[in-house]
């Protein structure tokens, strides 16, 4: 017994990839190894620094093993993965991964390139695999039974063989439509997969496949506008399926819905705010999205005309903006000052003070709000008490909440404002959320620091004035 266990150590250290417990996703598709400096390229994958930098100097595009084909264009440090590892071998017990070195890589890529011919080379080409495939079905009205298939088939019954073929079938002649010269013939295709694909689950599930998804990302940006908005109207469909999200992402399809909503047709821009919203609910793909440049188009398309395009875009934003990396982009794009704005138009004010409750979470997000006078903003929403629902006022009291991590500068414009009053009474009278918030609230409104204790703000404030007098005097 201690043999076998010392002999699984020692595997266990030098392949940790291979642990059962160790989630895909922090595996590199080109290495087979944990990654120790995971990035995020253009469509959406992740991978090992070294070995993306080792596939653009051999000018080699792997195919993946879920049939997708990267873009190395752009290369982005994937910093919350890398922390989300790190997180993982700690509390497993596991060593932490060490980068690999470019030579390693080389030779890595070098591999798979000799392996993917290998493949190419003996693998039958799809003309004649189509044609083999037509003669079986038309040759003769008896059965053709395969003498040997493959083994993970091996055991599943003539009902289950005879769905697959269906599928695969059904996959064909749909490729085949969307793919076809005579834009009516696609237009059908489209209207035809929509429905299909609008209440049937594994319809939708069996039909996200790197083929369809690969035909669908051209006819996206189609310059016909009902192929663009059944195109797009078929992949939010099948976005609503959780096990298609991250692979819709990794197909590289983000970027041709990020051009149809900046200058699409109008019905397509719709569906495209709805597809981002639902693609930006899985974890894996909200730093991708925003690294592929989703994040200025949508708040573009908060002021659309378009109530339905307004509504997913806020939502998308929000789930968006749950990653700090997107807080950051979102603050460097000027999103604060303009959100703030829509608030206090009453523009969508629940949705909007959502964002800005995770914007307040950042550093750099609280700083901007505090910079353009929210904290006056929601206290002047608070007195008001013109909201549409009792939720929309607790979000305007979280984000007031958020903000009370803003230290001394919070306080100030807290005082100034005359919060405190106004929160005595929402703890009061408000709901069990609200009187919560306020509670916390007063708390930091109330607690001396060391800092504050020594500030005169007087003082200060008078000296501010006799320093700038002087430079005025002596220039």
């Amino acid at each position: 017994m201690g043999t076998s266990k010392q002999r699984w150590r020692i595997s266990f250290h030098k392949s940790p990839s291979k642990h059962p417990d160790i989630p895909i996703e922090f595996i590199c598709s080109i290495s087979g190894s944990l990654m120790a400096d995971p990035v995020v390229v253009s469509s959406g994958h992740t991978f090992e620094r070294h070995c993306v930098h080792a596939c653009k100097s051999l000018s080699f595009t792997p195919l993946l093993p879920d049939g997708s084909v990267p873009d190395f264009s752009t290369i982005i440090p994937n910093l919350a993965l890398k922390a989300t590892i790190l997180n993982f071998c700690r509390s497993s017990f596991l060593d932490p991964p060490k980068p690999i070195n470019f030579l390693t890589a080389e030779n890595l890529v070098f591999t798979l390139m000799a392996t993917q011919k290998a493949k190419n080379r003996f693998a039958q080409p799809e003309t004649e695999l189509h044609r083999a495939q037509s003669q079986i079905s038309v040759s003769s009205e008896e059965s053709v039974t395969p003498r040997s298939g493959p083994t993970c088939y091996s055991s599943s019954s003539a009902s289950d063989v005879d769905n697959l073929n269906t599928s695969s079938i059904e996959e064909d002649e749909l490729v085949g439509k969307l793919k076809s010269s005579n834009v009516s013939e696609q237009e059908e295709a489209l209207i035809s997969f929509r429905k299909l694909t609008r209440t049937r689950e594994e319809t939708r599930f069996g039909l996200c496949t790197p083929r369809v998804l690969s035909a669908l990302r051209v006819l996206i940006t189609s310059r016909y506008a009902s192929v663009q908005v059944n195109s797009v109207a078929a992949l939010v469909n099948l976005s609503l399926e959780n096990r298609n999200k991250v692979k819709i992402v990794r197909s590289g399809i983000v970027p041709c819905l990020i051009d149809v909503l900046k200058s699409g047709f109008q019905d397509s821009q719709e569906h495209v705010a709805g597809a981002l919203f639902s693609l930006a609910l899985d974890d894996q793909n909200k730093t991708a999205i925003g690294v592929l440049g989703a994040l200025p188009p949508l708040l573009h398309a908060l002021r659309s005309d378009s109530e339905r395009t307004r509504h997913d875009s806020t939502l998308a934003l929000y789930h968006l903006s749950l990653v700090q990396s997107n807080r950051a982009k979102l603050v460097k794009l000027g999103a604060v000052q303009a959100l703030l704005g829509m608030v206090k138009t009453g523009h969508m004010m629940g949705r909007i003070l959502l964002i800005l409750c995770n914007l307040a979470v950042s550093s750099e997000g609280r700083a901007a709000m505090l910079d353009g006078g929210a904290v006056e903003c929601f206290v002047c929403m608070l007195r008001k008490g013109e909201f549409d629902s009792e939720s929309t006022r607790e979000n305007c009291l979280a984000a007031l909440y958020g903000l009370s991590h803003g230290g001394l500068r919070f306080k100030g414009l807290a005082k100034e404002a005359a919060a405190e009053e106004l929160l005595i009474q929402v703890e009061e009278m408000g709901s069990q959320r609200a009187k919560e918030k306020a509670r916390k609230i007063l708390e930091v409104l109330r607690q001396k620091d060391e800092e504050e204790e020594e500030v005169d703000w007087e003082k200060l404030l008078n000296s501010d004035d006799d320093t700038s007098q002087t430079r005025l005097s002596s220039s």
